[in-house]
């Protein structure tokens, strides 16, 4: 489908995009639960258990199980059609949340809720980075046209709805959990999976054409073969170590300061910085590459989340963790560009999975590790999590820089996965 661009793309040419509106909206219907279903099991089982521990480690199993399935669920999806894959996905999310609820409220033993957790989050339907591959087919480079200037613009928003679903998420899982049930949170989560899941996979027209069966039959070889892909994995990794570190880390500095409630605060600062990077880089028309613009975002980032560990007031809390936030967006967002000159449309949403997925994982091990750090020698050193995860992804990307760059002309980009047209990242 070509689009006409001119030469400043924003964000009201890129919603003019035909068929856009199609998609986006049941998207964010359907996306909207994956941001309620960690509290919503947190909030359950603690009210169940009576224990934060045993609560924090069913949404741990959860977590990891999505880390570890999201991208074989993006493999099928770009082999088969992203419809044939969300069908059966929701209807078994649906099932698997309302087992792990009804486990939960009749008392159910750890280990039971355990194994409901694992099935709970490996069917969570990945609707952003299906969304973010029908972008890419709608405008990322094919062999008849080079890339839109509108991919940025495209990353910029999708960057930004996810930060806005991880803001209100959160906010209506709670609400629900505490105002009306304990399993409200659960229960709206798997209806609204299951209702914007149906509709967003009823828009065939903009879903990006599966693998042709002639090509299914060759070798197939995962987007992780492609050395770039690999390189923004640990990149990703690094950004949810920020996420998880922080979550914790802020949250333990405000019991530890003797004002809980500050603790939001705090959260929706950073998270707000994040929006408004977002949305701030969606509007520029850029004259650099994504690869520079990463390792530019990356460099700033691990400069500001050295400090956090320094500091004890909240005033200056507030304002690193706004940089902080508005340094990880530009990172999120160069990260998600460069895939479309990395990887061939056949593997793109499995491509788009495993950053998910490492962001997911990442938020995981540095929740547990800024807990432990936090509980052992003070909030202050939970921060050093993000530290040390934004350094060792920074260290990657400088010495692996080289593989981001997109294959030359006709060579291929991974055994079984096709070929590449030049295009411009630096």
């Amino acid at each position: 489908m070509a689009t006409t661009v001119s030469d400043r793309p924003g964000y009201g040419q890129l919603l003019r995009t035909p068929g856009a509106w199609t998609f986006l909206l049941p998207g964010f219907a359907a996306r909207q639960p994956f941001a309620m279903l960690t509290i919503g099991i947190v909030l359950l089982v603690q009210h169940t258990t009576g224990s934060y521990g045993s609560a924090g480690a069913v949404a741990a199993v959860s977590g990891v199980s999505m880390a570890l399935f999201a991208p074989q669920s993006g493999k099928l999806a770009d082999r088969f059609g992203q419809r044939a894959v969300l069908l059966p996905g929701v209807l078994l999310h649906a099932v698997s949340v309302s087992a792990l609820t009804v486990l939960a409220l009749a008392d159910a033993p750890l280990w039971a809720l355990f194994a409901a957790a694992v099935p709970t989050g490996a069917s969570i339907p990945q609707v952003g980075p299906m969304v973010r591959a029908r972008w890419a087919a709608m405008l990322g480079a094919t062999p008849d046209r080079p890339a839109s200037p509108l991919m940025s613009t495209a990353a910029a928003f999708e960057s930004v709805t996810d930060e806005f679903t991880f803001v209100l998420g959160p906010v209506i899982a709670t609400a629900l959990c505490t105002g009306v049930h304990p399993a409200a949170g659960l229960v709206t989560e798997a209806a609204l999976t299951l209702v914007g899941g149906l509709l967003f996979a009823a828009q065939r027209a903009t879903q990006p054409a599966p693998r042709p069966a002639a090509t299914a039959a060759e070798p197939h070889a995962s987007a992780l073969s492609v050395p770039g892909v690999r390189v923004l994995i640990v990149a990703f990794l690094g950004i949810g170590a920020v996420f998880g570190g922080m979550q914790v880390s802020l949250t333990a500095f405000s019991e530890e300061i003797g004002h809980p409630g500050v603790n939001g605060v705090l959260y929706g600062i950073f998270a707000a910085g994040n929006m408004l990077a977002g949305i701030v880089c969606g509007a520029i028309a850029w004259k650099s590459g994504p690869r520079r613009r990463l390792i530019v975002g990356y460099v700033a980032l691990t400069l500001t989340a050295s400090g956090l560990w320094a500091v004890h007031s909240v005033p200056l809390l507030a304002g690193l963790g706004l940089l902080v936030g508005l340094c990880i967006a530009p990172a999120l967002i160069s990260g998600y560009t460069l895939v479309d000159s990395l990887v061939p449309a056949t593997a793109r949403t499995e491509a788009f999975t495993w950053l998910t997925g490492a962001v997911a994982l990442g938020q995981a091990a540095a929740v547990t590790a800024a807990g432990q750090l936090a509980d052992a020698h003070g909030a202050s050193t939970g921060f050093l999590v993000p530290l040390a995860g934004t350094a060792l992804a920074l260290v990657t990307l400088l010495a692996l820089r080289s593989r981001l760059a997109p294959p030359s002309a006709g060579r291929t980009v991974a055994r079984g996965i096709g070929h590449r047209e030049p295009v411009t990242v630096d």
